[in-house]
């Protein structure tokens, strides 16, 4: 593909932070006196935002709290990592700004709130690479659905078969090729039990960020 327009996920594919996102919801609940059944709850949240997480959580564990305020408490022990010490993932900048050089107009769409996605990227430097930082929260639902990748098209001004979309989570992968869009598979150690699945999916699939870097 001729790439003209890219939307990015961010964890797992841009950046190495998903070892931190698949400890919150356990280190959550453990702050709230939960201690049994936390792989079980881990598990259903994978495909969730944080406020729908939050939402599972307060019913299902009988929380005082609404949804919004778990999310934000949740966002919280996040906010630190954001700020402090999550990585680019080895060769991305490069690749990134490869694109930028070649016209490829560029986004983010991810799960992760706007601020810490902010943060994040423009404390590692390329957050001014893309044009827009795009939240499923933003949009409503997470990528078990279209929305958020649906609404970075009508922002870039691109038809979904125009766009590339980067992703290492294979349901977020399914629903973009779905949707119609041309998806590349990243690869990232968390999602390794799916990766056959992802790349056999994808249009395109990338193992190594310097390698693929190579390849532009």
């Amino acid at each position: 593909m001729d790439k003209r327009f890219a939307i990015f996920d961010m964890d797992g594919t841009l950046v190495d932070s998903m070892g931190f996102w698949q400890r919150l919801s356990g280190e959550y609940l453990a702050s709230r006196g939960v201690t049994e059944n936390l792989e079980a709850v881990q598990e259903r949240v994978r495909a969730m935002t944080i406020l729908e997480s939050a939402a599972l959580f307060a019913a299902l564990f009988h929380l005082p709290d609404r949804a919004e305020d778990v999310a934000a408490q949740m966002n919280a022990m996040m906010d630190g990592h954001y700020r402090r010490d999550i990585p680019l993932k080895r060769g991305v900048l490069d690749y990134l700004k490869r694109l930028r050089q070649a016209g490829v107009r560029m986004c983010v769409a991810s799960a992760t709130s706007a601020e810490l996605m902010e943060a994040c990227l423009s404390r590692l430097g390329a957050a001014e690479i893309f044009e827009f930082l795009l939240s499923c929260e933003e949009v409503g639902s997470g990528k078990s659905r279209p929305d958020v990748f649906l609404e970075a098209a009508r922002r870039l001004g691109a038809q979904p078969g125009e766009i590339a979309v980067y992703e290492d989570a294979l349901h977020a992968a399914q629903t973009a090729k779905s949707a119609g869009f041309y998806t590349v598979a990243v690869y990232d150690e968390s999602g390794r039990p799916e990766w056959e699945k992802l790349r056999a999916l994808a249009d395109e699939a990338i193992t190594d960020w310097p390698a693929a870097v190579q390849t532009l």
